[in-house]
């Protein structure tokens, strides 16, 4: 049976992994070519946006699931709730920037490609993946607060780095900007929204699980 799921879902591990790639290396590239500080320090920056680390997850996740599938780690994110857990974040990566950071600026040329794809097609590539293959019956709420570190331990270094290097990679979390105050209180709604979406995927889940019984 698993075999059979691979067979059928695995033209979508080359297509997210590669495109995946393309985005980061294409991302990583243009903001070393219009760095205002440091090398080293652009590069630090780079990896410290939550939209970069997990699409470089994405990445990974998919890489491991087209070429080595059976391995340790391709077994691994096979899991529905590892799986699940990914389209949590790169859904949240996609919500965020469409909703909110979109509007904040207006990239051209290379830019706007590398935005399009980190923010709106791997998204929608990954949840379609999601809705489509990933086995639901098996996900459970108790799934959820695990799911819950990956954003909580990012908000806490991006607070601590903050502090030190006074960089912010996203508005709502500028310290120097907002102050703590309300800094804090947008990063609670943040978790909330993971809290939310990550609920909401394992009601579909349930739903869609039921239906196809």
């Amino acid at each position: 049976m698993q075999d059979k799921s691979l067979k059928l879902n695995s033209r979508f591990f080359p297509i997210i992994a590669i495109v995946g790639w393309f985005a980061v290396f294409l991302q990583l590239y243009l903001i070393i070519l219009n760095r205002a500080a440091s090398l080293s320090e652009t590069i630090v920056r780079f990896f410290s946006f939550f939209t970069i680390q997990t699409n470089i997850l994405v990445a990974i996740c998919f890489t491991f699931l087209w070429l080595k599938p059976k391995s340790k780690w391709g077994l691994f994110f096979l899991k529905p709730k590892n799986a699940t857990a990914i389209t949590l974040y790169i859904t949240i990566v996609g919500l965020v920037y469409n909703a909110i950071l979109r509007f904040l600026w207006a990239p051209t040329g290379l830019q706007k490609v590398a935005d399009e794809l980190l923010h709106s097609v791997i998204p929608i590539l990954v949840l379609l993946y999601w809705i489509l293959f990933v086995p639901k019956k098996a996900l459970e709420f108790k799934n959820i607060f695990p799911w819950l570190i990956f954003p909580a331990v990012y908000l806490v270094y991006t607070l601590i780095r903050g502090a030190f290097f006074s960089f912010y990679p996203y508005p709502f979390v500028d310290v120097v900007l907002l102050g703590y105050n309300l800094v804090l209180l947008n990063s609670f709604f943040m978790l909330l929204a993971f809290l939310f979406f990550g609920t909401l995927l394992i009601v579909i889940g349930k739903l869609r699980s039921r239906n196809l019984e």
